[in-house]
């Protein structure tokens, strides 16, 4: 895979990245050697860049992810984490599931925005991932606690940024609002947005994308599943990671139908939308075997015929003035 650059800072991303939440157990347990199987699955397919955070598993996904990577050199991939939830031990029993993970409760999480937290949270982190650095770190999810994020976290990134810690840095959300004040008033090189800009819906369209346009930045896109819905949209497939809306799911199968017409599996039309905008340097997929890995790699290599997605339009479920990716990618996206 050729890679796209973050921003002005230099960071390689292939197009399709990895993003680790599965392999940390997100709804459902996932083996040792299964998460290893997966990794090694990305590696073989191309794929180099790979996102983890501390939330993600408390901790599980960062320790599987750098231990399937610790082999490899440290050259040949990027990774991010997250940084804005910090790890305590917990010895209350019970499991994560009310936090989405299918994992002991060994540890709770505790919001923290500050410069102090910042740094707690990425020395804690390299220790997880057995790793001597990252090379993008994110604010993950300051929604409640932005003044903070923008006041303290956001300054200490970027002292890590010119120290050489770190080389580069930004913000993921769930959301395009908070994220179009990190471009046009911070530094950053890159935003993550995760759910706000899949097939389903585009928000991040209104103002996110054209602010990275304008400032020479880079979107990471996740979420393009919006947690399963395009990957299935069947009765208890979820949105926002709850049970779907009846109407979204209606929506999501009426695409299906269309897409499938020509020949075009819903979840390929997913991975391959985001790719339509200038702005998107790499697409996250989720996955928590070798399998599903293979599939999303060969989803977004293969080609999409143009008419699906004049089709999409014609029967109101896209917006005529949506960008669209071209009918075959080139290398630097697949």
């Amino acid at each position: 895979m050729r890679a796209a650059l973050l921003g002005a800072g230099g960071v390689p991303v292939t197009g399709l990245g990895l993003g680790a939440a599965a392999i940390g157990g997100l709804y459902e347990a996932v083996g040792e050697d299964e998460a290893a199987a997966t990794v090694e699955a990305a590696w073989d397919s191309g794929i180099r860049y790979f996102d983890t955070a501390p939330h993600y598993g408390l901790g599980l996904s960062e320790r599987r992810l750098g231990a399937a990577l610790r082999t490899r050199p440290r050259k040949d991939f990027v990774l991010s984490t997250k940084v804005g939830r910090v790890l305590e031990p917990h010895d209350g029993g019970g499991d994560d599931r009310a936090n989405g993970f299918a994992v002991p409760a060994t540890h709770r999480r505790r919001w923290d925005f500050s410069a102090d937290g910042v740094r707690r949270s990425l020395e804690d982190s390299l220790t997880r991932l057995g790793l001597d650095r990252v090379d993008l770190v994110l604010l993950h999810d300051p929604d409640e606690h932005g003044e903070q994020a923008f006041r303290e976290a956001y300054p200490a990134l970027e002292e890590l940024r010119s120290q050489g810690v770190v080389r580069a840095i930004g913000a993921g959300m769930n959301q395009s609002r908070m994220l179009t004040r990190f471009l046009t008033d911070t530094d950053v090189d890159a935003v993550l947005c995760a759910g706000r800009y899949t097939l389903l819906e585009q928000g991040a369209l209104e103002t996110l994308l054209p602010a990275a346009s304008a400032a020479g930045k880079s979107v990471i896109v996740g979420g393009v599943f919006n947690s399963g819905l395009l990957a299935d949209p069947a009765p208890g497939a979820t949105y926002d990671y709850a049970a779907a809306p009846s109407e979204l799911l209606d929506r999501a199968v009426r695409m299906r139908e269309v897409t499938e017409a020509h020949g075009l599996p819903l979840r390929a039309a997913a991975l391959r939308f985001p790719f339509g905008h200038p702005a998107v340097a790499s697409v996250l997929v989720g996955a928590r075997s070798a399998a599903q890995v293979v599939d999303a790699v060969a989803l977004v290599r293969g080609p999409a015929p143009g008419a699906v997605w004049d089709d999409l339009r014609a029967q109101g479920l896209l917006p005529g003035g949506v960008p669209v990716p071209e009918p075959v990618l080139d290398g630097s996206q697949g």
